[in-house]
Formats: C-alpha cells, sequence, structure tokens
C-alpha cells in the first residue's frame, strides 16, 4: 500500500506539471486523485442476523481508489474525457446490513482485491450564444477557459450520473465531504449505474445565467446491481430529468433542484414475489420487463455567511419494484451544514455534520419482514420497523497546500437496515485524499 501511495503521488505530480503549459482555452489537462478510507466499528446489539446482515461483531474494513483524469479540447465546442481507475478494498461485511452506508467509496463487488478498469470515456459538444461567459478554471474532467452562460450541450457515453444531477456544494463527495451514502446522493433516487457506478448513455444540459435543465437518457443493468448493461434498449431504460435554479440572499449564493426519475426494466415486484411464495420470498423469481420505479429528489443549499453553508435534501421513489442500482431506500430526508475553519485561523479546514432520516414503502417493508433479501439489505427478518437514522460528523484538515486532505469522521447509525432490534452502530474513519 505504501508503495502504491509513493508512485501514484510521483505520477499524479508529473501529470500536473506536464499540464500546466496552458492558454486561456485549455487544449489538454491532466488530473489525479487518490482516496483511502479507514473504518472501524466496535461490537453492538443484535439479537439475530440474516444473510445480508451488517456483522455485529468488531470490524475494520478499508477502500483504496486511484482516477486518472485525463481531457482533450478536440474541436470548436467539444471536449473528450477519459479516465481509468483503480479500486480495492471492502466495506463492513461485504457492504451488507445498512441502507445509508458508512463509506460512499466502496463499491458492491464480490473481491475486495484492487482491479482496473475505465470509469468515464464521453464526449461532449457545446452550443453556446451570447456574449456573457464564465472563466473556467483547470480541474478534474474540466478544461479551463471561457464558458458562455447560455449554451446547450449533448454529452455521450460512460459517465456518472453525479457527474450531472443532483449536485451540492457542501453534500455531494465522499472523497472530500460526508462519507454516507444517503449524503452523496438523494437517498430514494435509484440513479442508474454498473456495479462501480458508471453508466452508458446521453446526457443534454440547457444552461442560462441563473438555470439550468438537464436530462439523460441512459442503459439498464440486466440483473439488480449487476454489470452487463441490456441491450433491450426499449425495454430497459432509465429517464432523468432535473431543473436547477441559482438565486442569491443579501449576496449569499444558494441553489435549488428538482429531480424527476423513471427506471424501466425487468424488475421484480415485492408484492408479486410475496404472492408466489409468502415465507423467505426471493424478488428475482419474479422478474418481468414492464416494471418500473419512478420518484422525485429535492435539493437545496445555502451560504448563509462566507465560511458557513447549510444544505437540505428529500427524496421519495414508489417503492414497488426491487431497487436495481443504487441503495434500498424509498423515502429520504437529510439536512446539515460546513463550516470552513477561518476563525480558528485555518481557512482551508472544514467541519460538517449531517443527519439523515431513510424509509422504505410498505411492500418492501413486508417483504423483509417474510424473509426476503435485497442486494444490500436482509436480516432474515424484520419484526421491528424503525426508521434507519444516521449522524455523521467530520473535521477535513489540510495537511498539504490544499492537495492532500487529512479527514477524521464519525458515523452514528440507529435502525440498520430499519430493524429496531439491531444496532446502533458506532463508525470511525480516516480518510486521506491526494488531489493534483
Amino acid at each position: 500500500m505504501k508503495k502504491l501511495l509513493l508512485f501514484t503521488f510521483l505520477f499524479g505530480a508529473t501529470l500536473q506539471l506536464l499540464a500546466q503549459d496552458t492558454v486561456k482555452q485549455q487544449r489538454f489537462n491532466f488530473h489525479f486523485q487518490q482516496t483511502v478510507i479507514t473504518q472501524t466499528k466496535p461490537s453492538f446489539h443484535a439479537p439475530y442476523s440474516g444473510d445480508n446482515s451488517l456483522s455485529p461483531l468488531h470490524e475494520t474494513a478499508s477502500s483504496l481508489t486511484t482516477t486518472l483524469f485525463g481531457g482533450a479540447r478536440l474541436w470548436k465546442g467539444a471536449d473528450a474525457y477519459f479516465n481509468p481507475e483503480l479500486s480495492g478494498g471492502s466495506g463492513f461485511s461485504k457492504t451488507l446490513g445498512v441502507a445509508g452506508f458508512p463509506n460512499g467509496e466502496t463499491f458492491r463487488v464480490g473481491s475486495a482485491e484492487p482491479k482496473i478498469y475505465i470509469a468515464r470515456l464521453y464526449l461532449t459538444q457545446n452550443f453556446t450564444w451570447g456574449n456573457e461567459r464564465d472563466t473556467v478554471q483547470d480541474d478534474l474532467n474540466q478544461l479551463a477557459g471561457f464558458k458562455s452562460k447560455r449554451y446547450f450541450s449533448v454529452t455521450v457515453g460512460k459517465f456518472g450520473m453525479s457527474d450531472y444531477f443532483d449536485g451540492n456544494s457542501f453534500s455531494h463527495d465522499p472523497r472530500t465531504q460526508f462519507m454516507n451514502w444517503s449524503l452523496m446522493s438523494n437517498g430514494a433516487w435509484d440513479y442508474p449505474a454498473n456495479t462501480r457506478g458508471y453508466v452508458l448513455g446521453a446526457f443534454t444540459e440547457l444552461g442560462m445565467p441563473t438555470w439550468t435543465l438537464r436530462f439523460a437518457y441512459t442503459l439498464v443493468t440486466t440483473t439488480a446491481n449487476g454489470s452487463v448493461f441490456d441491450a433491450k434498449l426499449g425495454k430497459s431504460n432509465s429517464e432523468t430529468l432535473e431543473f436547477e435554479k441559482r438565486y442569491s440572499i443579501n449576496s449569499r449564493q444558494g441553489s435549488f433542484r428538482v429531480l424527476g426519475f423513471m427506471n424501466n426494466g425487468k424488475m421484480g415486484n415485492y408484492r408479486d414475489a410475496i404472492a408466489q411464495s409468502p415465507v423467505t420470498p426471493n424478488i428475482d423469481t419474479v422478474l418481468h420487463y414492464g416494471h418500473h420505479k419512478y420518484g422525485f429528489g429535492l435539493n437545496a443549499e445555502q451560504y448563509l455567511t462566507k465560511d458557513l453553508g447549510v444544505f437540505a435534501k428529500a427524496s421519495w421513489n414508489d417503492g414497488h419494484t426491487e431497487t436495481w442500482f443504487f441503495t434500498e431506500i424509498d423515502r429520504s430526508l437529510s439536512f446539515g451544514g460546513v463550516l470552513k475553519g477561518t476563525s480558528w485561523k485555518r481557512s482551508d479546514d472544514e467541519v460538517g455534520l449531517a443527519f439523515v432520516g431513510n424509509g422504505i414503502s410498505a411492500p418492501h417493508r413486508d417483504y423483509l419482514a417474510a424473509g426476503g433479501y435485497g442486494f444490500i439489505i436482509g436480516d432474515g427478518q424484520l419484526q421491528h420497523y424503525g426508521t434507519e437514522m444516521v449522524a455523521e460528523l467530520y473535521y477535513k484538515i489540510n495537511a498539504f497546500q490544499k492537495k492532500f486532505y487529512i479527514t477524521p469522521d464519525y458515523q452514528f447509525i440507529v435502525n440498520p437496515a430499519y430493524n429496531k432490534d439491531r444496532g446502533p452502530v458506532n463508525v470511525f474513519s480516516l480518510r486521506a485524499h491526494i488531489e493534483f
């Protein structure tokens, strides 16, 4: 692990030096990130466990992701991006047993061995008009230059839905902000992705000075939490629409987003599974094309001072069909805030505090109570349902020139997997993040 950290640090620094030969309209760039998260939890009370339960025993687990970001300006308005990525490690109990899982950098894969894969490979064509422009800085998957405040863009290829949708300045990226899954994105948004969190499809965006409208049409996988995309696009697809409004209150920036989604595919229905087998139902035995899941998400952020910002999110889905992509949450509410360390002379440090409440639909609840399993949770029974509640507190320390950060983090989880008979769970984390 130490040799890998040293190699990637030096490699990333070299690429950054090569990419510094920029002009106003940057022709290409290279960036690099590496994130290591180690988490531990003491044992907790659990009178029983099932196949998908979080182990009640003491556990320690670590994850690693390393990403190379390459971008190139091909012709007028056209940018291409390529992101090879390496990930390894695992979450507690094979990343099972909590809907709001505590490590957003952990993927639901069967092996903890490091693997290299293509995270993103896509082309964006921009069409612009008007004289109002913003200056865009050199960043991850972003070439420095000028960007019109009025534009229409089309993106095709492999990307992450969270790259474009459900953004939030304070609660969105587990590599630099809160680590819990239900604080990365709206928890009830079952966003299209393969096992590692990426998707194939097309994305369009209409941008104006104070608002943006986004739409994506993407493929879905052949199985829940799968890695193979379904070629029957007419029967198996996902549509996502989001409107974002930007504003200011007393010169403090804020924004509000409304998101809607519809997932279609060969999915199982909870009621059908229970009707077929009232005891230990298996939703994978009732897979049929024509099933769908729809829902919405609300997402707001607001700076209260130049150093303090707050956010709130709420989401819901119909909860009739099984979770297919993200995690087993059908209703979610979260809120919190982030404070920069200016007042204690650490302006590049920050402290964040957030609270989450997650729930599931009545059919989903009945399925688990009968002994059914999803791909994330399932204790073999659910006698006493309760809202899964999470509190998370972190302190991010600027360890080296805003390129290397160390973040201690604490999470308190009540009713893991909606089960009042188990928990609470205390999770202690340490994150190291390098970015060039």
